[in-house]
């Protein structure tokens, strides 16, 4: 008997920046979201169509612009709400339009989540329930979204295979993206699998085994 797993997910880069938005979804729905949608909207709603699922919300991880510079156009042409980030990133939303042309992201907008999101919030598709953790250090408002049963953690720019997110960007900030990936990230278990805002997927146990910043062996 094939059973299908609660969660199902498909990485599509986007932008000139190459950044993963992720599609989720509740297979027992089919109902889901759409996490950093960037740029590239046609092809995202392309994906979507072809595995049958119906998008209910998007969600962003943090304001920057390859996340979530037409993330605004997505959901007002689909019609649903967006969740996310913390409100420590409206500064960043609001450069959208001006980071747009430099980026390469035309036609990028500024918007105002419907739910802004704070540590220790839930966030729901289909029947899935995600745990919210606030991620500060790479951006102030960073956020993070774990799905514990399908040990599957969205990190956006917090960590990468092999390395970790910049923090030279305004209030950006080195120590508490460490304190935020060894206190809010690790505890989640070394077997739970990441999709990082760029690159290839890892888990946690494979980052505190051998990253070059974050790993125990570095940081002692």
């Amino acid at each position: 008997m094939n059973i299908k797993p609660p969660l199902q997910a498909v990485i599509i880069p986007v932008t000139p920046l190459q950044q993963n938005c992720t599609l989720i979804w509740c297979t027992k729905t089919m109902r889901g979201a759409f996490t950093d949608p960037g740029g590239d909207l046609p092809r995202l709603k392309a994906v979507a169509a072809q595995h049958g699922v119906t998008i209910e919300k998007l969600l962003v991880t943090h304001g920057h612009i390859d996340h979530c510079g037409l993330t605004g156009v997505l959901a007002q042409d689909l019609g649903v709400p967006i969740e996310g980030p913390h409100p420590d990133d409206k500064f960043w939303i609001d450069m959208n339009p001006a980071q747009g042309a430099q980026y390469g992201v035309p036609g990028a907008t500024a918007f105002t989540p419907d739910r802004w999101l704070f540590d220790g919030d839930q966030v729901t598709v289909g029947e899935l329930v995600f745990d919210v953790y606030h991620c500060p250090g790479h951006t102030p408002g960073h956020v993070v979204f774990h799905h514990a049963p399908s040990n599957l953690a969205i990190v956006g720019d917090v960590l990468f295979q092999g390395s970790i997110g910049r923090t030279d960007f305004p209030r950006g900030n080195f120590q508490d993206l460490v304190t935020s990936i060894t206190g809010k990230l690790w505890p989640l278990g070394d077997d739970t699998a990441f999709v990082p805002g760029h690159g290839p997927m890892s888990s946690f146990g494979q980052e505190r085994r051998s990253n070059a910043y974050v790993a125990d062996s570095v940081l002692g």
